[in-house]
């Protein structure tokens, strides 16, 4: 486990960019729903997290796979 290649750095990369604009689209798209029903505010949050966990988890099993290849 040295360093990592140039490969396995763009994978690594896109995994993290890829969160970043899902986890960013979540968001916006949560704000968006609490605005629209504040009344379920706290149903959305909550959704809003689990998905978000998803996402970085996903992002994270690519990262790992990215630095194994490396």
């Amino acid at each position: 486990m040295g360093t990592i290649t140039g490969i396995a750095a763009i994978g690594a990369g896109l995994a993290a960019i890829g969160a970043g604009i899902g986890i960013g689209r979540i968001g916006g798209s949560a704000l968006e729903a609490m605005a629209r029903q504040p009344e379920l505010a706290g149903k959305i949050q909550t959704m809003m997290l689990i998905a978000a966990a998803l996402v970085e988890g996903a992002a994270l099993f690519g990262i790992v796979v990215a630095m194994l290849q490396g």
